[in-house]
Formats: C-alpha cells, sequence, structure tokens
C-alpha cells in the first residue's frame, strides 16, 4: 500500500498535466508562479522571451511580471523577429537596451545564435518562454537547443515554460544529417508534434547536445491541456503569422520559400496564398508591398502576383500536404519555368535532398509520404519517452524522469 501511495504521489507532482488534463482550465507553464518563482528566489535570472512571452488574464509580459514579483532579472535573450516581433524574418536582430525596464537585450539572431561563456557568467538561471508553431524550421526551437548548450557548458540551470503546439501533428521527412543547418538543428520530421518542454527532455535525454551531456533542466508544463487539442495563439508568433489559418498553413506552404514564388509576404495573406507576376499561375491577385514591422523587402515587391488564395481551401487536418507544391511545379514545367530556384534552401527547409528529388521526378503525394512512413513510425516511438502530456492518438507513455 505504502509503494502504491507513493507511486501516486510521485505521479501529481512530477507530471500533473497527465491527470485529468481536460478538466481543468488551461494555464501556462509561465502562469505557474507556484512552480517557477520557487526556482527563481535569490537567483540572478536571464530570460529568452519575445512579444509571444504573455501570461494572465491581462496578457501582462512575462519580464514585467517577474519584476513585479521581486525576481532580479539581469538581462534579456532575444530570437529571430527581436524582442517585439517587428524584426523582418531572417534579418539581423540588434542588441541594446528594453526602453520599458532599461534591461540589457542581447541578440542570439546576428552575428551569434548562441551566448558565450561570458555572457552567462553573471547568470544563475535562464528562462526560456517562446511560442512555436510545431515546425522544424521555426528558428525558436534551434535558439532552445543552442541555450541548452551553453547552459550545459557554463553549469547554469535551464528552464523551460511550457506552451501548447498550434500544430500539434507529427509529418513530413526527417531531417538527414547532410541537411543540419540553423533551420534544421535537431534530427525531426518536419512537423514534430511536440511542445517546446517535450522537445526540451528529448534533446536531453537523446545527449543531442554538442557535448553529449544533458543539461540542468527544468520544464514548467502546461495545465488543461493534452495533444490533439486545438489551441489558438492569442498573439502572433512572428510578423507573417497574423493569424490561425497562417498558422495552419504554414507547414505546407513554407516550403515555397525556396522558390520563384511569392508566400504572401507584404499582404494581408501572408502564408495563405502564393503567386507569380506570370498570370498563367492563377486567377488570384495580390501585390506584395513593404509593410512596417512585417517585411521590408518581400518577393515581387511591388509586382501583381497571379496565383492562389488556400485561406477557404480545405486541406487535410492534422497532416501537412504536399497538393499546393505539386500542382504549382507542373503549372511551372508546362511555361518552361523552374519552380525551385533555391536548392540548398529548399533542402534545408525540406531536411533532406530526396523531396526535392522526388519532386522533380514527377513522383505522386502517395509515394512521397510512403517514403517517410519508416523514419515517422521510429520518431514516434521515440517521442512517447517524452510526453508530457496525454496523445490519445498515440500509444502514449509517460515520460521516466523530468
Amino acid at each position: 500500500m505504502k509503494q502504491i501511495l507513493l507511486l501516486l504521489t510521485l505521479l501529481f507532482s512530477l507530471s500533473p498535466s497527465l491527470i485529468h488534463a481536460e478538466e481543468l482550465p488551461l494555464t501556462l507553464g509561465a502562469e505557474r508562479m507556484e512552480l517557477l518563482l520557487p526556482l527563481l528566489q535569490g537567483k540572478r535570472v536571464a530570460l529568452m522571451v519575445n512579444q509571444s512571452s504573455l501570461v494572465g488574464k491581462d496578457k501582462v509580459h512575462l519580464v514585467d511580471t517577474l519584476l513585479a514579483q521581486g525576481v532580479q532579472i539581469i538581462k534579456l535573450f532575444v530570437p529571430e523577429h527581436g524582442l517585439r516581433g517587428k524584426v523582418d524574418a531572417g534579418k539581423y536582430v540588434q542588441s541594446g537596451r528594453d526602453t520599458k525596464t532599461g534591461l540589457p537585450i542581447i541578440s542570439l539572431y546576428g552575428q551569434r545564435k548562441r551566448p558565450s561563456e561570458t555572457m552567462l557568467s553573471d547568470v544563475d538561471v535562464l528562462v526560456f518562454d517562446l511560442q512555436d508553431v510545431g515546425v522544424r524550421f521555426y528558428t525558436y526551437i534551434s535558439s532552445m537547443h543552442y541555450l541548452m548548450e551553453a547552459c550545459e557548458e557554463t553549469q547554469k540551470t535551464f528552464i523551460v515554460c511550457d506552451r501548447p503546439n498550434p500544430n500539434d501533428f507529427i509529418d513530413g521527412p526527417m531531417r538527414e544529417p547532410d541537411c543540419r543547418s540553423f533551420i534544421g538543428v535537431d534530427p525531426l520530421p518536419l512537423a514534430h508534434g511536440m511542445t517546446v518542454g517535450e522537445l526540451a527532455l528529448m534533446i536531453n535525454g537523446e545527449k543531442w547536445l554538442r557535448s553529449k551531456r544533458a543539461c540542468r533542466l527544468k520544464v514548467i508544463p502546461c495545465l488543461g491541456w493534452r495533444h490533439g487539442v486545438s489551441y489558438s495563439l492569442p498573439v502572433r508568433p512572428s510578423p507573417n503569422l497574423p493569424n490561425d489559418t497562417s498558422i495552419a498553413l504554414y507547414p505546407s506552404l513554407c516550403l515555397f520559400e525556396a522558390t520563384i514564388l511569392s508566400v504572401g509576404r507584404g499582404t494581408d495573406k501572408p502564408f495563405q496564398a502564393v503567386g507569380h507576376p506570370d498570370r498563367r499561375f492563377g486567377k488570384y491577385v495580390f501585390t506584395p508591398e513593404v509593410k512596417l514591422g512585417e517585411d521590408s523587402n518581400p518577393k515581387h515587391k511591388g509586382k501583381a502576383c497571379y496565383g492562389i488564395d488556400f485561406s477557404s481551401v480545405p486541406f487535410p487536418k492534422g497532416q501537412l500536404t504536399l497538393a499546393p507544391l505539386l500542382q504549382l511545379q507542373q503549372r511551372a514545367s508546362r511555361l518552361g519555368l523552374t519552380l525551385i530556384n533555391q536548392s540548398q534552401l529548399f533542402d534545408l527547409l525540406a531536411g533532406t535532398k530526396k523531396l526535392r528529388t522526388q519532386i522533380l521526378e514527377g513522383w505522386s503525394e502517395e509515394a512521397i509520404r510512403a517514403s517517410w512512413q519508416k523514419g515517422l513510425s521510429t520518431f514516434r516511438k521515440l517521442r512517447r519517452h517524452y510526453l508530457l502530456y496525454p496523445d490519445d492518438r498515440e500509444t502514449a507513455q509517460a515520460p521516466e524522469s523530468k
């Protein structure tokens, strides 16, 4: 009986989100001050945050929330797009000072993407609170990997405040070793079906850090969420993902970034429409323009683009689709045009050189998807060991330790 009681106590203390998650209101990891504040008391704290790091009903920034609680914040690290989420995709983010709090801001999306030992010398704890969108090439998880490496090498504690995944499914090709880059650091499928907290546990558990050791990791899980439950983001996670539609289409349409087509940057429908100045690409018309805080130099700027509006097209739920890419590849081929004009970028986004070859050889979507299944099956088995939340779609097992 004592052993049963001890087991129940451990289950409730280590993985409260695994128990009756559907009966609780959603509480984000960063909102669970009863767990977070004891880890920060008396510590010198750095935060990795941006505009998505909001907590509570009033959507107060985590920086302001912790300062009000008397936490000693030393500095802020920021990822791609910067603290306020206003820097163009791929553009260097500048370091500086936060005008509101006066705290120093250190960019980890510029000349360096990981903090140096000196940058962490006056820090005891680093808190990560960014909203991911569930795809391998979204660079916030790459920044998390590099922060974990820096914390392991300097023996600092790394805390992940977890948030739900709005693209919570597993699909696409696995990242292969010869396609490792900042848009594909870890060997994940294109859509990984995990939260940042679960990914951090996997990175540690599989010893993917360059030292092959684990960092001092603490994950604060959400309450009231389980895998498979939809989640609508209260704020755009990056400039060109303004709404639920763009976020849902992003896994399928982002590969068009490496083509001659615009993905709608500089319009009201980024990652919802694609087009080209050649009228033969479609009937939907849009003109990319400079949009302050979103894109200062969109592809085909100032030119009328003709293509397809996918915002009202029913995409398959719970998976990405290659149908738009295959359809427009055929159209470009008939027009005597090369659709994929940035081969290296396409391969890095896909995580493999095979997908581009398959498309150019005219493979069907069914055949391409079949080629992914062995890798996805292996990944699903691995994923089960690191789940923090129930997943009725999988034969999930709780992680042995956190």
